[in-house]
């Protein structure tokens, strides 16, 4: 299993917001503090958004913050709604299978589809089980290492 980077920066957002989950935050200092171009966090953060993860405060003194707190935010629910596919063989999507021409010639009589499915499954169900507040449960350690200045 390979997270994408999308999912990557979606869950680091959301570190750096659970640390800082007193105040506004705003893009630039995400962005500054991990070294990730700016444009791809506006793109990861308005899916956080629309996804009810975070919410945005518009004007002079805006930013971000978490929608609802840490300990409601299930990393699993997090990978499933930031990852755009989480088919771990072409088998696993058919349409993708049929589009790219690469249609498995054992499908019909295939095990290792269902073996897939399981750690797929047991992969997510692990994530299931811990929350963003556990995340950032070393508060201190990560908020000295994202206050300190960007490099």
């Amino acid at each position: 299993m390979h997270l994408t980077t999308y999912t990557d920066y979606s869950l680091r957002v959301l570190i750096y917001l659970g640390v800082r989950s007193d105040e506004l935050v705003t893009i630039r200092q995400i962005s500054d503090h991990y070294g990730i171009s700016n444009n791809h966090l506006l793109k990861v953060v308005h899916q956080l958004g629309l996804q009810g993860f975070i919410e945005t405060v518009r004007g002079r003194n805006g930013g971000l913050r978490l929608a609802r707190p840490a300990s409601q935010i299930v990393i699993g629910d997090v990978v499933r709604k930031m990852e755009q596919d989480m088919a771990l063989v072409h088998c696993f999507a058919s349409n993708r299978a049929a589009e790219r021409g690469t249609d498995c010639k054992i499908v019909s009589a295939c095990v290792l589809k269902g073996v897939l499915n399981k750690a797929l499954l047991a992969f997510l169900e692990v994530l299931d089980q811990h929350t963003l507040a556990e995340l950032v449960v070393p508060k201190a350690k990560l908020a000295e290492l994202l206050m300190a200045e960007p490099e």
